[in-house]
């Protein structure tokens, strides 16, 4: 079975290690994904205006920004996810929206799933499921290492293979989904950033 050319990397370095088998993969970036692209400053989602109910993305090629409030907090690279504390923190609550804002910072490739489909799909693959749970769950675990360190590197990015804590799961999904409600002041965001550090020392 042959995988298409731009998802090649993405399945050797994500799905491959963890024996998903070439045909799983092609399903699952068949039927109900594309791949879609933005330019360098467009916005992948925009803080209190996009849905976090429709999809589910990694990205293929470029890099993107995420902010709070034009505070920068870390770059997404590719074979990484680019919602997923989004997907994790509201697979139980519909209608919620974006808190920060990603945007393009190169022309950038991602592959989108409908996030419907999507879960209907993994309901029907048990062992998929698993898998999405931990690269979801390790994804999380990256985002919080790069909010600590903004410096962290793809290549840097590529050694943290820890199972993700509890812990700095909620860390970065409150950074990403309940941030806002916290407080609207630079000095609250600070706060937040000091609170994700410290619980980052707690592994």
């Amino acid at each position: 079975i042959k995988i298409e050319k731009e998802l090649s990397s993405l399945y050797k370095r994500m799905f491959e290690p963890l024996h998903v088998p070439p045909e799983l993969f092609q399903r699952l970036t068949g039927q109900f994904c594309n791949i879609q692209s933005l330019k360098t400053g467009q916005a992948y989602a925009a803080e209190d205006k996009t849905s976090v109910d429709d999809r589910l993305s990694i990205l293929l090629k470029g890099k993107m920004k995420v902010s709070y409030r034009g505070h920068f907090l870390h770059n997404i690279y590719p074979c990484a996810f680019i919602d997923s504390p989004e997907f994790r923190s509201t697979q139980m609550n519909r209608g919620e929206k974006f808190q920060v804002t990603i945007i393009a910072d190169d022309n950038c490739k991602f592959l989108c799933w409908s996030r419907e489909r999507l879960t209907y799909f993994l309901e029907s693959e048990p062992f998929l499921y698993e898998i999405f749970k931990y690269l979801i769950g390790k994804d999380i675990t990256n985002k919080l290492y790069s909010l600590n360190d903004p410096t962290l590197n793809d290549k840097a990015s590529k050694k943290i293979d820890r199972q993700p804590s509890l812990c700095s799961q909620l860390s970065v999904m409150q950074m990403r989904n309940s941030m806002a409600s916290t407080s609207d002041s630079e000095d609250g965001l600070q706060m937040f950033l000091r609170g994700t550090s410290s619980a980052s020392s707690l592994r």
